[in-house]
């Protein structure tokens, strides 16, 4: 089963109840939280014993399922907050960048082996440490993809599928999907209008306003047989009004909707 969430960077201009609220009015069945230090802190690994209840409490009240939480960087210290975090307040995915640069073996190299250790810890905890593909990173198209895949082993390891940055390498999203689907443990979703350099506006991140085929990506991922959250993740919307970011969740949500529908998933 294919779950729709929302990551709440969306909401980076806003508190986590106001992102919560608006993502449960949007109709999703669930929410990503972001933990991205320096970017969006709805949730504070540094505090994060401080909002475990409120967090627990907001997802019942919103009827969301806490399906991730978005890390950011592979930092060994920070990682182990979020295994602990996650695992109190049950939220089964940590997603993270690669981190390392574009074209460099060695950077590949390091970050697998590193992605495996901690990967193993996660494991430990009882969630799963998920990596995406990241455009200038040292994974940054399927063919790092399927190298990293090869070079770690642990159990605890995912990969987390993001269309955005592999339209932006040049490749077939939905063929892409289908070389890496066997190790697919969470998907991060938004359309992308440009070929390359960031993901362009958050509004032109919007699904369904973009080149991605949305619709191709979501008939493979059901296909599969998968239980999988595909989050919304889209950035840079810090200084939008509410109404705007608003739009572009409950935007999001009816073409992903209507995409699941159209391949008898829902």
């Amino acid at each position: 089963m294919i779950k729709l969430g929302a990551n709440s960077v969306l909401f980076a201009g806003f508190d986590l109840e106001k992102a919560m609220k608006h993502i449960h009015m949007a109709g999703y069945d669930g929410v990503e939280l972001s933990a991205i230090k320096g970017m969006c802190e709805h949730l504070e690994l540094d505090n994060w014993k401080a909002q475990a209840n409120q967090i627990k409490e907001l997802a019942e009240k919103y009827e969301l399922d806490l399906l991730a939480m978005e890390h950011g960087a592979l930092d060994e210290q920070r990682l182990m907050l979020a295994f602990e975090a996650g695992a109190e307040i049950g939220i089964p995915v940590i997603n993270v960048g690669p981190g390392g640069k574009s074209g460099v073996i060695e950077d590949l190299e390091r970050q697998a082996a590193l992605l495996n250790k901690m990967a193993d810890k996660a494991h430990e905890f009882g969630v799963t440490l998920c990596v995406k593909a990241h455009v200038g990173a040292c994974i940054d198209n399927t063919p790092t993809t399927l190298r990293a895949m090869e070079m770690i082993d642990s159990p605890g390891f995912g990969v987390d599928m993001d269309p955005s940055h592999i339209h932006r390498a040049g490749e077939n999203t939905v063929e892409a999907l289908s070389a890496v689907i066997a190790r697919v443990k969470h998907v991060h979703i938004r359309d992308c209008a440009v070929p390359e350099g960031g993901p362009g506006a958050p509004e032109l991140q919007a699904c369904g306003r973009g080149n991605i085929d949305l619709a191709g990506y979501i008939r493979v991922l059901h296909e599969s047989g998968l239980d999988v959250a595909a989050d919304l993740e889209v950035i840079g919307a810090k200084e939008y009004e509410l109404g705007q970011v608003a739009t572009i969740a409950a935007e999001s949500r009816g073409y992903l909707n209507a995409c699941l529908k159209a391949c008898g998933a829902r």
